[in-house]
Order: structure tokens, then C-alpha cells, then sequence
């Protein structure tokens, strides 16, 4: 097939395409720059220079792929405007990265035990409304367009393609080296799904062969705490015990988006439906096993 994959130098861009060229596949990967499309390139990805803003681009591409993967941004809406005008009434498949922070809450470091499933309803914090909404839009679209939502969650691991990073676990590693002291904000009670960047990819190439038009699906295998992943990152860096970072000053470290809906929510979701519907078979299942014995020192 000929793909068109968004965010093809990123981290969840990059790994999909990167296994979609090892499957065979011709894949052409939206780029913003030279270097960026050289690191691609090395992948056997054909680089396309532009950004999410280039509408009559995206339109293009969308219309002369086979499909389209959307890594870059999950609230751009301009961008899956574009990309399903160029697909409109075509029924090709487009898959959509979205990110499970839409049912976070704002508790700092509090517990929940609250978990979703595909079925639970979601009543989305207000920062996170606009991404329901550009959700409900894309499943909308099917069958014109053969839309599939994959809704991830934290992910970790070595990219599988171009070099890149991981949205959660890194500002923590970089806090920890800075300061020699691992943070997690609040108790660090609270806790995430999570899934390994291989597993994750897998399903990309599953829901691009198998998953119904108009489908939406959790992405996870496992859960972890922040306090303990903070604790997994203390061992791995040789530091002493991992310590509490209040709330106010987790906020003013990283923003708003980063401390309180990435690093101190909770957002526990379970993918029995990728396992049941598309065969998602994921093997990795411990982020701390992984931070203790592979993340880079």
C-alpha cells in the first residue's frame, strides 16, 4: 500500500512508519525540515516537506495515498480537515492518534479507580474537551472515509524509527539528571496505562488491515503509578529515594498540559477491544521493568 503518515519524525510517527516500510509498504512521511527528512529517509521513508498548516499538501497526499496515519497532532483540527477532504468519499482508511489524557482528571497525585473502557462515556476536564469533540468528528466521517481512532496511552520505549522521544517519561529523566533527586508530583499515587512503542506500532498495522470503519480503541498492556515510575528512574540513575514535588511548583516547572494532565492526572483505560476485535496480541507489559533495565543512563 501507499501510506501517508503524519508526524513521520516523531516518536509515534516514526515507529509506524518505520515498521510499515519493514512490512513492505511505500510510505510517504510529512517532515518540517532538511534534517528531519533525512533522519526519515534513513528509514526508507519518502520525505514530504511542510507542516499541519499546509492544507492544500495534506490534501494532496491524502488523495493520492492508499491510506493515512495521523501521528503528529491529536488536536489539529485544521490538519484532519484537510486529510479527510482528500480522502472524502474514497472509503480509505485514515487512523487517527489520539491520547488518553481525555479522560484524565486534574488530581496532582491522587488516586482514582476509575478505569474506561470503549463503552464507559467520557466527560473530558474542559482542557481536554476540544479533543472529544475533533474525535467524535473524525468517527463521524466513516464510512465516506474509513476512520479508525487509536487512543494512546503512556507509551514508552526506543523508537523504532527516526530518533525521538516519548512525551511523559522523558521531562522526569531530564529533572532527575538535572537535580540528581527523581521527582513525582503530589503523593505520585496517581496512575496511567501505559504500553511499549512496539506493541503500540503492532496494532497501527492491525487496525490498518482489520479494524471496522467508525472504530475507536483504548491502546495499553499494564498500569504503573507515577511514584513508582519516579522510583524505577531513582534505581536506574544510581540516585537516592524519589521525592514528592508539590503541585504549584510541578505547574510552574512544566505548564499547565505537561504537569497536570500528562505527569499528575490519572487515565486508566483498558484495550480488551483491540485484543478481541483485531487479535492485539502486546508483549511487553512492565514500564518500570523497562526504566530499570533499558532506559538510557
Amino acid at each position: 500500500m501507499k501510506i501517508f503518515v503524519t508526524g513521520a519524525s516523531g516518536y509515534i510517527g516514526g515507529s509506524v512508519a518505520a515498521l510499515l516500510v519493514k512490512k513492505g509498504h511505500q510510505v510517504r512521511g510529512l517532515v518540517r525540515n532538511a534534517a528531519k527528512a533525512e533522519g526519515v529517509r534513513a528509514q526508507g521513508i519518502e520525505p514530504v516537506m511542510g507542516s499541519l498548516d499546509d492544507a492544500a499538501l495534506l490534501e494532496a497526499e491524502a488523495r493520492a495515498a492508499d491510506a493515512v496515519i495521523n501521528a503528529a497532532d491529536s488536536d489539529h483540527l485544521g490538519a484532519v480537515q484537510a486529510l479527510l477532504a482528500g480522502l472524502a468519499g474514497s472509503g480509505k482508511r485514515f487512523l487517527h492518534t489520539s491520547g488518553s489524557s481525555i479522560v484524565g482528571d486534574e488530581a496532582m497525585g491522587e488516586p482514582s479507580e476509575r478505569t474506561f473502557t470503549e463503552e464507559t462515556p467520557v466527560k473530558p476536564e474542559p482542557d481536554k474537551e476540544h479533543r472529544v469533540a475533533l474525535n467524535k468528528r473524525i468517527l463521524e466521517a466513516a464510512p465516506g472515509v474509513h476512520t479508525v481512532i487509536l487512543c494512546n496511552t503512556l507509551i514508552y520505549g526506543n523508537t523504532l524509527g527516526p530518533p525521538a522521544q516519548s512525551v511523559q517519561i522523558p521531562p522526569l529523566v531530564r529533572e532527575a539528571k538535572e537535580t540528581r533527586i527523581a521527582r513525582y508530583i503530589g503523593r505520585g499515587l496517581n496512575i496511567w496505562s501505559n504500553v511499549h512503542i512496539a506493541d503500540m506500532a503492532e496494532l497501527y498495522l492491525l487496525a490498518l488491515e482489520k479494524a471496522p470503519a467508525g472504530s475507536f480503541y483504548y491502546v495499553e498492556n499494564g498500569e504503573a503509578s507515577f511514584g513508582d515510575i519516579a522510583r524505577a528512574i531513582a534505581r536506574r540513575l544510581g540516585l537516592g529515594p524519589a521525592q514528592s514535588l508539590p503541585a504549584n511548583e510541578a505547574i510552574a516547572k512544566w505548564g499547565r498540559e505537561l504537569a497536570v494532565f500528562a505527569l499528575g492526572s490519572n487515565s486508566r483505560v483498558r484495550a480488551d477491544k483491540a485484543r478481541t476485535e483485531l487479535g492485539w496480541k502486546p508483549t511487553h507489559r512492565s514500564v518500570t521493568e523497562w526504566i530499570e533495565r533499558e532506559l538510557a543512563g
